[in-house]
């Protein structure tokens, strides 16, 4: 039983947990599955040298940022789909998802002609110096010019889960990993009598998972209610307005908390390189704690903007506050994980004992920070379910630039507290976010 005929029923708060569930795992899984073979693809190209690294590295600064577009029409999309689902009006649906699949081509194309145009400035203004920019000019091109198959696998993601299917997406992602495993290993180091293309190798198989993953999830869309003609009656309608209202704002959050890592990681640079070193061990850590967080704001987009379409808004209301409780309990359980464990986690990625020291001492305080984290990534999901995607941007402006920025520079360098200053700025930013993102979500639902 997909989830728009489940929320339709009068369901107790069991069956609503199974609902939650039911679409959140597969979207867990998703996002872990991304994350794992984003460090398989690090540690084959680590094998090639260091240069080629910091390439790589360097080239996915840039890409970060067209993704945070293409993630923002994504958003755009699951909000106006969920809705017209929860209304019955699959009409609507349909050429909502067809206009968001033009404006994400058209979108994608043109970042496409500007990487073209552009690699090499780009990547200097990036800090590419002389012996990195050839490699990253090579990589970067080749991954970065067909970027309509970034942004169309995001939008047909996004269109398959808003209609409450996250399994497709699931799926299609664990053979599409697999496949960039092999592709990894075979273009990079070669196999047989094939001796690999190194850090260009790494790009072509990026750029092939992504357009099969492209293909697959269309395919699976024609299969769906949702399905449309991408090539017949392309015009600019009230939804292309709707769609922009919606993703402008979704894309300017996700600009400024980009913008606002670059600025906070200088501030810790400029504290220490061993303190940058453990900052960035302890963020990779903490990377796993998000994926329960974001299989569950998916879960709350879908079902707030089912049920708001289904003019449902106790239930709404309801299924947001629930799925933010169960993003609660997960997260709290990884914070306990993280508090007991830290030392442990450190010494997979350092021998040293004053970065493990470090890396520790930031896992602990992070691990009081998880439950405001839930909060904060889930109401950010229920929100933009409702429509609402200023209130996560005006929460992460402000936390980024006004409490993180701020709170490392006092306390993190003026007063000296190094990493425990500057991850009790990150705490007091998860913390305000939470508190406000809370306000606003019952301000329009309750």
């Amino acid at each position: 039983m997909d989830s728009e005929n489940m929320l339709r029923q009068h369901t107790t708060r069991k069956q609503k947990l199974y609902i939650i569930l039911a679409l959140a795992v597969p979207a867990m899984i998703e996002n872990l599955l991304q994350t794992v073979v984003g460090f398989i693809d690090t540690l084959f190209v680590s094998k090639i040298g260091l240069v080629e690294v910091t390439a790589v590295g360097i080239s996915n600064a840039i890409i970060a940022i067209y993704i945070a577009i293409f993630m923002a029409l994504g958003t755009g999309a699951s909000s106006l789909i969920a809705r017209s689902v929860g209304a019955n009006d699959y009409a609507k649906a349909k050429l909502i998802a067809k206009q968001s699949t033009w404006i994400a081509t058209i979108t994608g194309l043109l970042f496409g002609l500007i990487s073209l145009l552009f690699a090499r400035p780009l990547l200097q203004i990036m800090g590419a110096e002389t012996n990195v920019l050839e490699a990253a000019v090579t990589y970067f091109t080749i991954v970065a010019v067909p970027s309509v198959f970034i942004s169309l696998m995001f939008v047909f993601g996004s269109i398959l889960r808003a209609a409450g299917d996250t399994k497709t997406p699931m799926k299609i992602s664990i053979w599409i990993n697999i496949v960039h495993v092999v592709l990894d290993y075979v273009l990079i180091f070669g196999v047989w009598k094939f001796e690999g293309w190194g850090i260009a190798g790494a790009a072509w198989a990026t750029v092939i998972v992504r357009i099969i993953g492209s293909i697959a999830l269309y395919r699976y869309i024609k299969k769906s209610k949702l399905s449309f003609p991408m090539f017949t009656g392309i015009v600019l309608n009230e939804h292309t307005k709707a769609l922009l209202k919606l993703s402008t704002p979704a894309a300017i959050e996700r600009l400024i908390m980009r913008l606002g890592q670059v600025l906070y990681f200088g501030l810790i640079v400029h504290i220490g390189t061993n303190t940058f070193a453990a900052h960035t061990v302890a963020g990779n850590i903490e990377i796993f704690s998000y994926m329960p967080g974001y299989g569950l704001a998916v879960a709350a987009t879908i079902l707030v903007g089912q049920n708001l379409g289904a003019n449902q808004k106790k239930e709404a209301y309801a299924y947001g506050m629930l799925t933010t409780g169960v993003a609660v309990a997960f997260m709290s359980f990884v914070g306990a994980l993280l508090f007991f464990f830290s030392s442990w986690f450190a010494a997979w990625f350092t021998s040293e004992p004053t970065v493990i020291k470090m890396v520790s001492t930031a896992l602990k305080i992070d691990a009081f920070a998880q439950p405001f984290l839930a909060v904060g990534l889930v109401l950010t999901g229920a929100l933009q379910g409702a429509g609402d995607t200023k209130s996560p941007m005006y929460s992460t402006a402000i936390g980024m630039w006004v409490i993180r920025v701020v709170g490392v520079y006092v306390l993190g360098i003026q007063l000296g507290m190094g990493i425990a200053g500057i991850w009790l700025s990150i705490t007091i930013d998860l913390f305000v976010r939470a508190v406000y993102l809370f306000y606003r979500f019952r301000k329009q639902l309750s």
